[in-house]
């Protein structure tokens, strides 16, 4: 090749460089275009509400009480949520409110609402609302001057947002919801005779079984359901990832070319395994559900079918990699075919098949809470119940923290067995 061709070959791939090095950026910026309009990012700033998501994470880390009236009888409640399960006896209330024919509730920094045919706001700074339901509606006044933005009224609806509470007046309906920091009734509910004694009162009471019960049974938070919940969890991971190993180990054998000469079984039995760990598992969940009815054992199915294709693939070429001299070694000692596999493939697999097992038992277990959203089992079914009421957010985070130490509870334990067992392994081996 003369001078001039080997420059001409090197001018040609400096300028396939130098081109593609000015596409790649034009295809990146082209696609993120695509994405800015196709996502009308420019339009997030107007479907954000901030308020919203203020008062969401609020709810995650406190409790309101709510004081309800009702504006077509006069009758008027008090509950922690605004549960019946965490209703205050009939004629009791917190002390900050003062029950009556006209309810007075005191807010912090002197802020007062009452409660009554007609209510009224003093809210400290801007001056009083007063409201009148009726049939024409709601009927509000308030202060001269613009309604600030902390104020959301219409003919039908006035809702008030101030420190640490808000008012909701409707033609029907008067509430008032009081923001506290902690979780409340989480240990005891208000029909509890343990309710409000602090731990040194519960520890010289001598009750213990009589407490323990209380709390296990407690009827808002349900500690007994969310650990069978929590175990169901667990067990849909456990019975779907140990199941598809069982099943998945001989599949492997046919899918090793040294181990089944046939072309077309091998074939057979790798396309299986493609069909199996193509279908994601929530998509198991779906067709296993109308085939078995909603529970933890179509949990465990669909995770079963998902890692049996999985785990096929992963050990078919893990056999494929073995020492033929440790097999050779042990056929020279007159062993049976079964016997070979036994003594010489199982021990070079199994540190391979050990360490797979349990790291996806780790992440089904992530699976699991999802799959239980589906399959009507689990802790994911009480965490989307508790998302699908749009007021029990405080759960939620309950709930997530539960799922976020079950994660690391399960890493853990999976870590230290695997060490153990692949290290005992090793030892067997030597």
């Amino acid at each position: 090749m003369t001078d001039v061709a080997i420059y001409a070959a090197a001018d040609r791939s400096l300028t396939r460089k130098r081109m593609f090095t000015l596409a790649a950026p034009a295809v990146i910026l082209a696609y993120l275009t695509y994405v800015f309009i196709a996502f009308d990012v420019a339009g997030l700033a107007d479907r954000v509400s901030l308020s919203n998501m203020q008062t969401l994470v609020s709810d995650t880390y406190s409790y309101k009480v709510h004081v309800t009236r009702d504006n077509r009888d006069g009758a008027t409640s008090v509950a922690i949520e605004g549960e019946r399960k965490g209703e205050y006896p009939e004629g009791t209330a917190p002390d900050w409110v003062t029950l009556s024919d006209t309810t007075r509730v005191d807010l912090a920094n002197g802020a007062f609402i009452t409660l009554g045919d007609t209510t009224t706001f003093d809210i400290p700074g801007y001056g009083t609302v007063t409201a009148t339901p009726g049939r024409s509606g709601v009927n509000a006044t308030f202060p001269p001057g613009d309604i600030p933005e902390w104020i959301n009224a219409s003919k039908n609806r006035v809702a008030i947002t101030a420190d640490g509470a808000r008012l909701t007046i409707t033609r029907n309906r008067t509430e008032v919801f009081r923001y506290f920091y902690g979780w409340e009734l989480f240990f005891f509910t208000l029909d509890s005779p343990f309710h409000g004694k602090s731990v040194t009162e519960l520890l010289s009471s001598g009750q213990y079984g009589a407490i323990w019960s209380d709390f296990w049974s407690n009827k808002m938070w349900r500690h007994a359901d969310v650990a069978w919940a929590l175990f169901e969890t667990v067990l849909m991971a456990f019975l779907g990832t140990f199941g598809a190993a069982m099943i998945a180990l001989p599949l492997g054998f046919l899918a090793a070319k040294n181990f089944t000469p046939l072309g077309s079984l091998r074939f057979a039995a790798r396309r299986v395994f493609d069909f199996l760990r193509g279908v994601d598992g929530l998509i198991w969940t779906i067709v296993l559900s109308r085939a078995f009815g909603p529970g933890p054992l179509t949990g465990s199915l669909a995770i079963m079918l998902t890692d049996t294709g999985t785990f096929g693939k992963i050990f078919s070429e893990a056999l494929e990699n073995v020492d033929d001299k440790q097999i050779e070694g042990i056929a020279s000692t007159g062993a049976k075919p079964l016997q070979r596999y036994r003594f010489g493939v199982i021990p070079q697999i199994t540190p391979v098949l050990l360490s797979q097992v349990l790291y996806y038992l780790e992440s089904n277990t992530r699976s699991a809470t999802i799959i239980g959203a589906i399959t009507g089992g689990g802790i994911g079914l009480l965490l989307t119940q508790a998302i699908i009421t749009q007021k029990d957010w405080e759960e939620v985070s309950y709930y997530i923290i539960l799922i976020i130490l079950m994660v690391m509870a399960m890493d853990s334990f999976s870590g230290w067995l695997r060490r153990r067992l692949i290290q005992g392994t090793g030892e067997g081996t030597h």
